[in-house]
């Protein structure tokens, strides 16, 4: 084949990766990327989404001692950010491409507003409610913390976390 044939390709396959780079490496600092990997509460708040949570929560009994990864993510070091890369690839994904409500009560939206947290992480946060509060609930939970009929910290304290508006 044609040397300035390939040299031409070369030139188009490159410039198309340097686009997707370039658009991609915008994006990624626009949404402060970055921000994601700490564990700095306000990195929550990078979306208009989360803006009743965050304000709830520094408002709530849990402000003082306990921030948005304490509860929501795991501690150990690979499920913590295998958990913050699925919560971040489902958020932009939904923030990203989700259509304006239409108000049927029908229709399929990536996710619901207000935001509501899934059953994955719902037992990330009964994970992270008993490994701070086991020993005063042991009686109440044992043997039911993961089944689906399992006794949910939430379910009678509803406001801790996020204050008395969640």
């Amino acid at each position: 084949m044609n040397p300035k044939v390939w040299s031409k390709r070369w030139v188009v396959i490159a410039s198309l990766a340097g686009m997707l780079v370039g658009v991609a490496g915008f994006t990624f600092d626009y949404a402060a990327g970055l921000s994601y990997l700490s564990s700095d509460p306000k990195a929550c708040v990078n979306c208009h989404i989360m803006n009743d949570q965050f304000d709830s929560w520094r408002k709530g009994p849990h402000h003082a001692a306990a921030t948005c990864y304490d509860c929501h993510l795991p501690v150990t070091f690979p499920e913590k950010y295998l958990a913050k890369g699925r919560n971040g690839w489902h958020h932009s994904v939904g923030f990203t491409f989700q259509p304006s409500s239409t108000g049927n009560p029908d229709e399929n939206l990536f996710f619901q507003e207000p935001i509501r947290i899934k059953p994955g992480n719902s037992q990330i946060l009964q994970d992270n409610c008993l490994r701070c509060h086991g020993d005063l609930v042991d009686e109440v939970v044992r043997g039911s913390t993961w089944s689906d009929n399992a006794i949910r910290c939430v379910h009678c304290h509803r406001g801790v976390g996020h204050g008395a508006s969640s």
